[in-house]
């Protein structure tokens, strides 16, 4: 509370009683008739935004494993401090194992994140965080409506993003992982990471030049995107 002028949900075909407890927080909701994936959901929010005429949008997971309290210095980032794209990385400060991240989660992100840095010619700390703040000029001006509707969407709008040429900055964000919190199924991880290695090998190619990626001739979410429809 307080942290935002608006906050947006995507309700991507859920059949529980998350609409209506939404509803009761004053969270505007934007529901898909059936579930379109973890992609569609950011695509419709950010949509969303910018017809709401929202200068920053902060995407974070709803899993209680972010800071809520980095919101503010993130979009301060993004508005003072020049950059398109804030991450809250889980790295940075080394802390990760600390905050109950599983080995194999960290080892698996560490490779991903090395092998795509290789390939876009990057220095990111992480990819893979569910705490991302963006400007508008970005959401706007990027072609997003044609990506990935699953999880691989966040390793192919920073593809986008650092071929493009836009800034992208981090900040330390402490991992909390507890009992009972949700997680990616291990058959999800294994077609989630595949796709991050097939993302990495198209900005790769790109990089060398030797094939432009489709992802770059998609439309734009205010041009290209239809899903969702509020309640």
């Amino acid at each position: 509370q307080g942290y935002a002028d608006a906050i947006f949900l995507a309700d991507d075909g859920s059949t529980d009683d998350t609409v209506e407890v939404a509803r009761s927080l004053g969270v505007r909701v934007f529901s898909h008739s059936r579930n379109l994936g973890y992609g569609a959901g950011q695509k419709t929010t950010y949509r969303e935004a910018l017809k709401d005429g929202a200068d920053i949008a902060v995407m974070v997971h709803p899993d209680f494993q972010y800071k809520p309290e980095l919101m503010p210095v993130m979009a301060s980032m993004v508005r003072h401090g020049g950059y398109d794209i804030v991450l809250g990385s889980r790295m940075l400060d080394g802390g990760a194992l600390k905050g109950g991240m599983p080995l194999w989660k960290l080892v698996a992100n560490r490779v991903l994140t090395h092998t795509e840095n290789a390939a876009m010619g990057a220095s990111l700390s992480e990819y893979h965080t569910g705490y991302r703040a963006f400007s508008r000029r970005v959401l706007q001006e990027l072609p997003l409506a044609g990506l990935s509707n699953d999880f691989v969407f966040d390793s192919e709008i920073l593809l986008l993003a650092i071929r493009q040429g836009y800034r992208i900055g981090e900040i330390s964000c402490p991992a909390h992982y507890f009992d009972g919190m949700q997680s990616m199924p291990a058959d999800i991880g294994v077609k989630y990471g595949l796709g991050c290695l097939r993302t990495a090998a198209r900005g790769l190619l790109d990089r060398w030049g030797v094939r432009r990626s489709s992802l770059f001739h998609g439309q734009t979410l205010l041009d290209g995107w239809t899903e969702g429809v509020e309640r």
